[in-house]
């Protein structure tokens, strides 16, 4: 099922189990998807996402096949030095964000934002994840290329014509500027701390 990640195969995998993205503890973890290896001397690319809070996001992300590496960090704002507690005023322009370094051999980067937009957020809401508020945790991907750009339109529009989404999606698409890294204490949030997951359901993926 797995041997084909930048076709189709990611795409017909059902039953996917989605993390709610506030940040108050939880109940129960999301179970797992096994991950094919990695090829070390394989292709590398980075996608950009924000979507609530960065810990459910990455853990979501960090476990999509072909995903070499995640980290949590700011996005969107002008400054190249803000912190947790700025961030979290929402004056910045930043927006709570994930960076990821995938393989494109194992997985596509279509594929990773479809399994973002199904998996790993509510992108029919506007500035808000379910207790979250704010611009800092608003619906967006930040392209690294023009070809980025229209593929994230693309996944965009299927997404809003899936019909798994009973409101319009709210996402915006810029481009990626200014990237600053979160603290420590933030990076694989839910590996340190396993019980900080939060309710979650299940969404069929098939789109």
């Amino acid at each position: 099922m797995m041997t084909r990640m930048a076709g189709r195969s990611l795409l017909a995998l059902s039953l996917f189990a989605v993390v709610s993205l506030g940040c108050e503890p939880a109940k129960s973890a999301a179970p797992k998807v096994a991950k094919p290896p990695i090829d070390p001397n394989g292709p590398r690319e980075v996608a950009i996402v924000a979507g609530g809070c960065f810990w459910g996001m990455e853990n979501v992300l960090r476990d999509a096949p072909g995903v070499v590496s995640t980290e949590v960090g700011y996005a969107g704002g002008k400054s190249t030095r803000v912190s947790y507690d700025q961030v979290s005023d929402g004056d910045t322009g930043h927006a709570e964000s994930v960076r990821i370094v995938f393989d494109p051999h194992q997985i596509s980067y279509e594929n990773l934002l479809a399994h973002w937009f199904f998996r790993g957020h509510d992108p029919t809401t506007v500035d808000r994840q379910n207790n979250d508020v704010g611009t800092q945790y608003r619906s967006e991907i930040f392209t690294t290329s023009e070809a980025q750009r229209q593929t994230a339109e693309a996944v965009k529009q299927r997404v809003d014509k899936s019909g798994k989404w009973k409101r319009p999606i709210v996402t915006r698409i810029e481009p990626a500027t200014t990237w600053v890294r979160a603290e420590e204490v933030h990076q694989n949030y839910l590996i340190k701390h396993p019980d900080g997951y939060n309710d979650h359901w299940l969404r069929d993926f098939d789109f």
